[in-house]
């Protein structure tokens, strides 16, 4: 289905007009940022993002009344499709679920460290004054941006998804897993394929522990994996916490096996790496199609979320793994193309902790759009 982003960036400055002028004095200064570009700190903050437990910037949900976090979901639920909402508000609630696996211990250096109320809500400049504007909905395995200029969506990525656990039990013998289909899908599709295809596909036969480009503003060749330490607001200054922090890198890093080699094998570049649609059978096209759309069927409208996927599309699409070619076990994939990168990695708590990341190489925050636009029409 194809989004009007004119209409979408309509509903949504309705909606964020609603949530603000529900807030009170207190609480508008977490709430409201600088417009886009109009503060370079305020620029600074909102390419600024991340998917740990750690303080994403914002006003939280837990320090929100019940109709202004009501109000918060709906803005959520702007830039999402039926199964991007879902998936978001499942995330959400595995917090509570995580909470419980690790026994209710977890702090992070908070009251409460597996929290669904640390899910903060952000606005950079305010649309009942401007057309241009953006807002940020984030926390723990949940970081999404929006872009509006002029009233248009210019921009929707960074797009993360996580889950922890990736899969648990229901009752009825089925499972709650909110990114498996796409799992699934990845693993389908590399059953298919002929021992020549798979070794132009499988950069590895080792899973990185992690997604490579990170929680990084910008993508640059030879980018290779932020180790866990960095991914946080600002570091650890309690021994315990800094250690634990610590600690998990280094196990993750183990379980992996990876070495500095590795690493660099895995580096994101800006030419894909990896196994070319081209080189597929029709099945495998089809196959590995509905893939690509699987991985952009979350958010509404840009260039980057609503590619066609026709031939012409699919010629430009490259798969690259890492990771063994099984039904099961540690997996890393990516997809690629001239205006995606999507990125999956299940490695984490023995590959039942998965991250995504949908991301555009030439417009990850609407930097260039932004700059451009203010060119001409400078405030």
């Amino acid at each position: 289905m194809v989004h009007d982003p004119h209409q979408t960036a309509i509903q949504m400055a309705a909606v964020a007009c609603r949530w603000l002028d529900s807030l009170s004095a207190e609480q508008k200064p977490e709430a409201l940022y600088p417009a886009p570009a109009a503060n370079p700190a305020a620029e600074s903050e909102r390419t600024t993002w991340f998917y740990t437990p750690t303080d994403h910037g914002g006003l939280p949900l837990g320090r929100q009344r019940p109709r202004q976090q009501q109000l918060a979901m709906e803005l959520l639920a702007t830039g999402l499709t039926q199964e991007g909402y879902v998936a978001a508000a499942t995330i959400i609630g595995l917090e509570n679920v995580l909470d419980r696996i690790e026994g209710f211990q977890v702090q992070w250096g908070r009251e409460r460290g597996r929290d669904s109320g640390m899910f903060y809500v952000r606005l950079f400049g305010d649309p009942r004054e401007t057309g241009s504007w953006a807002w940020r909905f984030a926390g723990h395995h949940l970081s999404i941006h929006y872009l509006i200029i002029d009233g248009n969506v210019a921009s929707n990525t960074p797009f993360f998804l996580g889950a922890d656990p990736a899969s648990v039990p229901l009752p009825g013998g089925t499972c709650l897993s909110p990114l498996g289909g796409i799992e699934d899908l990845a693993r389908d599709f590399a059953s298919t394929l002929s021992k020549p295809q798979r070794s132009r596909m499988q950069l590895l036969d080792r899973a990185v522990s992690d997604i490579v480009t990170g929680n990084r503003a910008v993508l640059t060749d030879g980018d290779e994996m932020i180790h866990l330490q960095d991914l946080w607001r600002t570091r650890f200054t309690d021994v315990e916490w800094a250690g634990r922090l610590d600690d998990l890198d280094v196990r993750a890093q183990a379980n992996s096996a990876f070495t500095a080699a590795d690493h660099q094998i895995m580096a994101y570049h800006s030419t894909p790496r990896g196994l070319g649609a081209d080189d597929l059978t029709p099945d495998q096209r089809d196959m590995l199609r509905t893939l690509a759309r699987a991985v952009t069927a979350s958010p509404l409208v840009t260039d980057a979320t609503q590619i066609a996927w026709d031939d012409a599309a699919l010629s430009g699409l490259h798969i690259a793994w890492g990771g063994p070619l099984a039904s099961d076990g540690p997996l890393y994939f990516r997809l690629q193309a001239p205006r995606l990168l999507y990125e999956y990695d299940n490695t984490q708590r023995d590959a039942n902790h998965a991250h995504t990341v949908l991301r555009d190489p030439v417009n990850d925050f609407g930097i260039d759009v932004l700059r451009r636009h203010y060119a001409h029409y400078p405030h």
